[in-house]
């Protein structure tokens, strides 16, 4: 299902883009990306093809491989692919996450390393920040990097960190010691896969999605003075410069997976017919799936709005519009889904039209990366002023 309306405020590159990209997907399509998913193995194909037309690094800079957009153009490409059925999640990371705060913070040395690859598709990178006793509370993250001479020592335990078995390198969110005040800071480094000391397992998941979570522990893992990125002192400041795109990006997965469903349980409700009637002539279902497509709709404008104020460098108004578009997407591909599956009766859970699994990944963008009550809580004390609940 497509909303014209929403489409015809953007520009008619970006409109090209979307048909392009979906053009792509759909020559894919979800019996592809299930079979992946449900074999253990990561959608390269895809991935390759992505990256060899340049949607994969769309919103990196372009003197480094990229196509000198921003994180509008990227939150397209992750829309379309997943309304195609190929909701690829490891672009939320690798060029989101990881590719936005090295373009904006990363020495020299570190963009060329590393833009040129996450751009087009030949080098993936990881982000881990959550760990088992922090939930979404960064100021008690207990991963710590400490001074070695020149090196650093890096020490902790992360959790749901995906696709780390297909990624190059981590960028990982550590604390080191502020030698003014000994207090604690978050600091951001980026941990090439094989560096020793670096062990990830991967945590038994009901997800079907091509992208494995894995638990990492790390145990003094050595790393070179350059494996910092940005300023050692800049603490939260760099942290969401990679946590807004992350949540526009989310909020697109959602948007994916929303229409996808929706678009199944129309064309079903057109052609199921019962009693010499399409079921989709009943009300009891039409107005159900309407109201989806309402609600997918005023998403899909406030991720637009988000991702036009992360473009625009407006950092606090895009953390909030950024929220709420991750909420919206969230709670409308839940309930689009559920929807779809009331549609289809039995149907809706066989493998064939594919619905069942996105049961489990629309709960995705309710949990993570921020759960839902954290981004209530964030529009509570920061758009209502409210007294702070936690």
């Amino acid at each position: 299902m497509s909303a014209i309306g929403s489409q015809l405020l953007e520009t008619p590159e970006r409109r090209a883009l979307r048909q392009a990209v979906g053009d792509l997907g759909r020559r894919y399509g979800s019996t592809y990306y299930l079979a992946k998913a449900r074999a253990g193995e990561p959608a390269d194909e895809l991935w390759a093809e992505a990256g060899k037309a340049g949607y994969l690094g769309v919103n990196l800079p372009a003197e480094y491989g990229g196509g000198g957009g921003g994180i509008t153009d990227l939150a397209i490409v992750l829309e379309e692919l997943g309304t195609a059925g190929c909701p690829l999640l490891l672009l939320i990371v690798s060029p989101a996450i990881c590719g936005t705060v090295i373009a904006r913070y990363g020495t020299e040395e570190q963009k060329q390393r590393w833009l040129p690859g996450l751009a087009d598709g030949s080098r993936r990178m990881a982000f881990g920040i959550t760990e088992p006793d922090a939930g979404s509370n960064a100021h008690r993250i207990s991963t710590v990097a400490r001074r070695d001479g020149e090196d650093w020592l890096l020490t902790g335990r992360k959790v749901f960190v995906s696709g780390i078995d297909h990624c190059d390198a981590v960028l990982f969110v550590a604390r080191t010691e502020d030698a003014r005040t000994g207090r604690l800071k978050p600091c951001l480094f980026v941990v090439p896969r094989e560096t020793p000391g670096f062990e990830f397992r991967p945590i038994p998941m009901e997800l079907v999605a091509p992208e494995k979570q894995f638990q990492v522990f790390l145990d003094d893992v050595r790393l070179p003075a350059d494996a910092l990125v940005g300023d050692e002192d800049a603490g939260l400041l760099q942290l969401f410069a990679g946590l807004n795109p992350e949540r526009v990006l989310t909020a697109a997965f959602s948007l994916g997976l929303a229409r996808q469903a929706l678009g199944k349980a129309v064309e079903y409700a057109k052609t199921r017919t019962v009693w010499s009637t399409p079921i989709g002539a009943h009300q009891g279902l039409a107005h159900p799936l309407a109201q989806c497509a309402v609600e997918i709709e005023l998403a899909r404008l406030m991720t637009q709005k988000a991702g036009l104020l992360c473009d625009a460098g407006e950092d606090l108004a895009a953390g909030e519009a950024a929220n709420m578009a991750k909420y919206a997407a969230g709670e409308a591909a839940a309930r689009t889904v559920d929807q779809a599956v009331q549609t289809l009766g039995g149907n809706g859970l066989t493998q064939e039209y594919g619905l069942g699994a996105l049961l489990a990944a629309t709960r995705v963008g309710r949990v993570a990366p921020v759960s839902r009550e954290m981004v209530l809580n964030f529009v509570a004390q920061h758009t209502l002023g409210l007294p702070k609940s936690y």
